[in-house]
């Protein structure tokens, strides 16, 4: 089972990956980083990472639906898997990593757009963010 510095290097061998970071969703704090940041400063984009990610896990619109009804699950936190931005010259995807104790963590990653294989980042990340131990 991957440590967050394992995790964080296999996410870098992925093609076209620039940097990535293991992010606290609720307190805006890197648990790690590798790699360049999306302008120059990890910190800042750890910060800017959580604000979307938390934008996006406590909205109940995107939960997945329970019913032939339709309804909402309210019990899913967060409702949301992974998150894709993209802009003209890169893609950040943002994985959510369920955990034992409160499950606010998230895996950013920051691929170039020319190089970057979106389909196949998004499947690695899930699959390291099931393997992660946080410790």
């Amino acid at each position: 089972m991957p440590g967050i510095d394992e995790c964080l290097l296999e996410a870098m061998r992925l093609p076209g990956a620039r940097g990535a970071a293991l992010v606290d969703w609720i307190s805006g704090l890197a648990l790690g980083s590798v790699g360049e940041s999306p302008g120059g400063d990890h910190e800042t984009a750890a910060a800017e990472a959580a604000e979307i990610a938390r934008l996006a896990a406590e909205q109940h619109v995107f939960a997945p639906a329970d019913g032939p009804d339709g309804a909402a699950g309210a019990d899913v936190d967060p409702p949301v898997e992974d998150l894709i931005l993209s802009n003209r010259d890169s893609y950040h995807v943002l994985r959510f990593v369920g955990t034992s104790f409160d499950g606010s963590v998230v895996l950013h990653l920051w691929l170039a757009r020319a190089e970057g294989n979106l389909a196949l980042a998004r499947i690695r990340l899930g699959e390291m963010a099931e393997r992660l131990v946080l410790a």
